[in-house]
């Protein structure tokens, strides 16, 4: 499991969903669909309808991959930090039950408003 508690663990730059979603796609249950996605270097974080799937890309090869599921469902709270002038990231933390906080840096060209709107969707 990605060690969330290690402050900001990605920073995430958008990406067209039709490239990691084949990548997430034998994870998905039937009817599941990915809405977003965002990626750092190798590691990626994608959005679905029903959960958020961080990938920590491992090994020299990149074929070892950690999947981590956090549904929507336990979010209990969640901040959303848009960028300024000379703070160019944004952050969107997280607080799962049993999981506690997990936050994620998305640089500047990222649309974190609504992204905050996309989890207010699923969560409220």
């Amino acid at each position: 499991m990605i060690d969330f508690a290690n402050g900001s663990v990605f920073k995430l730059n958008p990406c067209p969903t039709t490239d990691l979603a084949p990548l997430v796609a034998p994870l998905l249950i039937p009817g599941e669909q990915v809405v977003s996605s965002f990626k750092a270097m190798r590691d990626f974080v994608v959005f679905t309808d029903k959960r958020l799937i961080a990938v920590n890309v491992q090994g020299l090869t990149g074929k070892k991959r950690d999947f981590t599921s956090l549904p929507y469902n336990k979010i209990q709270a969640f901040s959303v930090e848009t960028s300024g002038t000379f703070d160019l990231d944004a952050e969107l933390d997280l607080w799962f039950s049993g999981l506690g906080k997990v936050r994620l840096e998305f640089k500047g060209s990222s649309d974190i408003r609504q992204l905050g709107q996309l989890i207010a969707g699923y969560v409220l």
